[in-house]
């Protein structure tokens, strides 16, 4: 299953979940409008490869106790340390990484909900005398919207998966001190990120009494949180008292929670030995020419005169024009289709090599892309001016030479679109409402639409289809949404299949745990 999100003003997060299957393929399709001006010479394909694209990969378990399950193993000694340090890892990054997810989606609907509920108050307060009936009137509407209702029962529904989440993880304290650190750092980190989460939702949360009751529980949890790192003392007091040394400590914490679940890469740009060999080619292919014209020359003109050394001057001219021509024509036919990157994946702890992707990164016309790709992209006659940005990799994954318990692993792709708002227009402009016999302004940003379209491909399974809008200001990324998916079914099928026997073997370890 493939999600693409926001990540933050700019960037663009596409993650997907790599099954068991050793080989992979990925392709993804921007549309970008025409009237940005997008072309391959205003930002070349090298300068957005690596600025614009970061890929990161970590181990990931659908078991999601399975993590927990090995390092409570290790901790009565049947494990080795490292395996207790990964396990513990790879719980607290897939519990941070759903709770970021759900804290998101979650603010989404709170802003949504704050800003229905302002134009409300807004409307009561020109209702002149009937003001008051007006607020009578909006929260009774408040009690009965199903929005409002729903993101009660999400925020508690939260609350709930949180707190046992860190009371799993507390259950089992382990009591050496080779292990006692591991925890200890992971503990603390969950705790404080818990908190920050909560400290978020409670920031943006609409007033109102039919609040009043999760705002509580939300407090509640922060202020137990905050208690239960100073009854264990994890931090400092000088440490609590600034917050700049507090972020920056939690954000060392974050990253030695990842490197044992992150494998580590290694870029390395392909054909720098053929794009030597073009070059000499270029060059030598040349001056044959230039030789040949001198020898015509000399012997048109015999001894050294004036016009034997004006002819000399054209011909070394021509080499200096041709043979660059030459030798990016040459260039682009020998790499074409051919991939530009290559990475390989190692293990952060046996520095085992575990797989390789290749990748592609290129400007497309719409005319030359797949029948597949032109459907899914309904594209109009408005649309006909659009530039496509196409990336592909392909990867082939190794299994077992996996640490031992998992099968897959979990990719991470951040897409930075800050390169294009310096091509959107600065300012904004006015659009005038009439509204209740009155005349209002408001400012309006310009905004622009841009299309996702993402295909994945697995042996032995239907290709996966997915078309994303993303609605772009020049300060901020504004919306995304999914708006067409075909494809997959026979993964999905096989996929719930998997997730009964894992439950089935989930259930078995807690058993005997």
């Amino acid at each position: 299953m493939i999600t693409v999100e926001r990540k933050d003003s700019f960037h663009l997060k596409i993650s997907r979940v790599l099954q068991e299957e050793t080989s992979h393929r990925l392709d993804l399709f921007l549309f970008v409008p025409g009237e940005l001006g997008l072309n391959e010479h205003v930002i070349s394909e090298d300068a957005f490869y690596y600025s614009g694209i970061h890929v990161k990969r970590t181990y990931y378990s659908d078991k999601h106790h399975l993590p927990l399950v090995l390092s409570r193993l290790a901790s009565r000694g049947k494990l080795s340390t490292e395996q207790y340090r990964l396990s513990l890892s790879l719980y607290a990054y897939q519990y941070v990484v759903a709770l970021e997810r759900a804290t998101q989606s979650l603010l989404d609907t709170a802003r949504k909900v704050k800003k229905a509920e302002g134009e409300e108050r807004d409307e009561a307060g020109e209702s002149g005398s009937e003001e008051s009936k007006g607020r009578e009137e909006e929260n009774r509407e408040m009690l009965s919207d199903p929005t409002s209702v729903g993101l009660e029962e999400r925020l508690e529904e939260l609350c709930e998966l949180a707190q046992g989440i860190l009371r799993r993880l507390r259950r089992n304290r382990p009591g050496e001190d080779n292990l006692l650190k591991y925890y200890a750092n992971i503990d603390n980190y969950l705790s404080w990120f818990t908190e920050q989460q909560l400290l978020a939702l409670l920031a943006h949360l609409p007033r109102g009494r039919n609040y009043r009751a999760i705002r509580e529980r939300l407090l509640e949890i922060v202020q137990v949180e905050g208690e239960y790192r100073d009854q264990e003392e994890y931090n400092a007091s000088r440490v609590t008292r600034d917050p700049t040394r507090m972020s920056n400590k939690m954000r060392l914490l974050r990253r030695l929670i990842e490197y044992p679940v992150t494998l580590k890469q290694k870029s390395q740009e392909l054909g720098s030995a053929e794009q030597k060999a073009v070059k000499g080619l270029a060059t030598g292919l040349v001056m044959i020419f230039v030789s040949l014209g001198l020898l015509q020359a000399r012997d048109a003109w015999g001894n050294i005169t004036a016009l034997f050394v004006l002819a000399m001057a054209v011909l070394y001219a021509m080499r200096e024009v041709f043979k660059d021509d030459l030798r990016n024509t040459l260039w682009r036919w020998l790499r074409k289709g051919r991939p530009k990157w290559r990475r390989q994946y190692f293990d952060a702890t046996s520095n085992a090599m575990v797989g390789r992707q290749l990748e592609w990164f290129d400007y497309k016309r719409f005319s030359k892309l797949d029948e597949q790709i032109q459907r899914v992209r309904q594209r109009n006659v408005a649309q006909r001016e659009e530039v496509v940005l196409h990336y592909r990799s392909s990867s082939r994954m190794s299994p077992t030479r996996f640490l031992s318990g998992y099968e897959q692993t979990r990719e991470t792709l951040s897409f930075d679109l800050s390169q294009l708002t310096r091509l959107m227009d600065k300012g904004s402009h006015h659009v005038y409402r009439l509204k209740d016999g009155q005349v209002s302004r408001e400012s309006v940003e310009k905004r622009h639409l841009l299309n996702l379209v993402v295909r994945e491909e697995v042996a032995h399974a239907e290709p996966i289809l997915q078309r994303w809008k993303i609605v772009m200001s020049r300060s901020r990324i504004v919306d995304v949404v999914k708006v067409h998916q075909e494809g997959g079914e026979k993964r999905t099928a096989d996929s719930e299949a998997l997730a009964k026997e894992a439950l089935a073997k989930e259930a078995l370890n807690l058993h005997r745990i």
